[in-house]
């Protein structure tokens, strides 16, 4: 029996709903492949400032710290854009990303054949494209400082610094060279190296970490160029790597790709000294809370990710994804990968179906 300890964070929204089917597939894993998982759940987000104060309770972060993985659904309403930024929901995103030291997030692009209809793009353009892009997570805008609103000259100046020590990009590079060696050893380096000192430096760390993995071929991008290839070529990229804000943008427009933001997960991994976290890319969608419509499969998938990432279990990993490829291909679809043809069926009859069979 393999036993492990999960802190699951609903958080706001449809988290709660998606969380609830990504544990009835972990069930289905437990049975098949000898698990026990211990689940505890905390507060993160609106719910938890409404309740405590604070949109990350001190001990959310010590029960994510004690755990072996942390699931988390989704942070955010509209109801909370009014509260000063300091516990606005996003902000415990960025706070327990820096409590766990989530560095390396990895974000997979990829387009089940089943699928291909659902994309606003054409067939030819999308068919097969699997993509993995990795983000740095901690540092960049979101981190730099200073950072605020203040009086220059008379008027309201905003200000955010874009800043990378050389010590963090060099530990997101070696994450990116080693998931490119277990891919096909392509590996494409995003950046704004023309304009931006810090991408410059970005540039410099990425060639010289290349030497140690001469069996990876690196390339190059502007971010903008990035931006467009994505959409008209996507096949070429095999590996990205790119980061904090480039990445966001960039991983949320290759989402797109699929059919739906309810389609992709991701894993923000630690040093491994603290707990990953497992998380769908998508938010937590107000407007869609409590009328089971959306779609689970990015958490459920993300659990997929879970269980090779933090429990080194790649066939457990690969039957949820072969589960979730069974059902579409039976032509069962949540409402924003419907199409004319198709089972439309809600949330929870969606992670009953990938539940049955694993």
């Amino acid at each position: 029996m393999k036993e492990f300890n999960i802190c699951l964070l609903p958080g706001d929204g449809i988290g709660c709903e998606v969380v609830n089917e990504a544990k009835k597939v972990l069930s289905a894993i437990e049975k098949k492949f000898g698990y026990k998982f211990n689940y505890k759940e905390e507060l993160i987000g609106g719910i938890a400032y409404e309740k405590t104060g604070s949109p990350l309770p001190q001990i959310t972060i010590d029960s994510a710290k004690s755990s072996d993985a942390v699931i988390l659904g989704a942070v955010g309403d509209w109801k909370y854009d009014t509260l000063p930024p300091e516990v606005r929901p996003e902000r415990a995103l960025l706070g327990i990303r820096k409590a766990l030291n989530l560095f390396a997030n990895l974000r997979p692009a990829y387009v089940f054949d089943e699928l291909v209809s659902s994309s606003t793009l054409k067939e030819d353009i999308i068919k097969g494209v699997d993509i993995m892009i990795i983000r740095e997570l901690t540092g960049d805008v979101y981190f730099g400082e200073p950072k605020g609103v203040e009086i220059i000259n008379g008027e309201k100046t905003g200000f955010n610094n874009m800043i990378y020590k050389e010590s963090e990009i060099n530990r997101i590079m070696h994450v990116a060279f080693k998931t490119a060696q277990k891919r096909n050893k392509k590996l494409c380096s995003i950046d704004k190296a023309n304009v931006l000192d810090v991408s410059r430096l970005w540039r410099e760390v990425a060639i010289e970490v290349a030497k140690e993995y001469p069996d990876v071929e690196l390339s190059h991008m502007y971010v903008d160029n990035a931006a467009m290839q994505l959409i008209r070529n996507p096949k070429q990229f095999d590996t990205i790597v790119t980061g904090n804000i480039f990445g966001d943008i960039l991983s949320d427009e290759a989402s797109m790709l699929s059919g739906s933001l309810g389609m992709l997960p991701s894993a923000s991994l630690s040093d491994g000294k603290t707990p990953s976290l497992y998380e769908p890319i998508h938010g937590s969608a107000p407007d869609l809370k409590g009328k089971n419509v959306v779609n689970p499969i990015a958490t459920i998938l993300s659990t997929a990710m879970m269980l090779e990432y933090s429990f080194n279990d790649s066939v457990a990993s690969k039957a949820v994804y072969e589960s979730v490829k069974k059902v579409l291909k039976e032509g069962y679809r949540t409402p924003d990968i419907f199409i004319e043809g198709n089972k439309n069926v809600s949330t929870s009859q969606m992670g009953d179906l990938i539940a049955q069979n694993i």
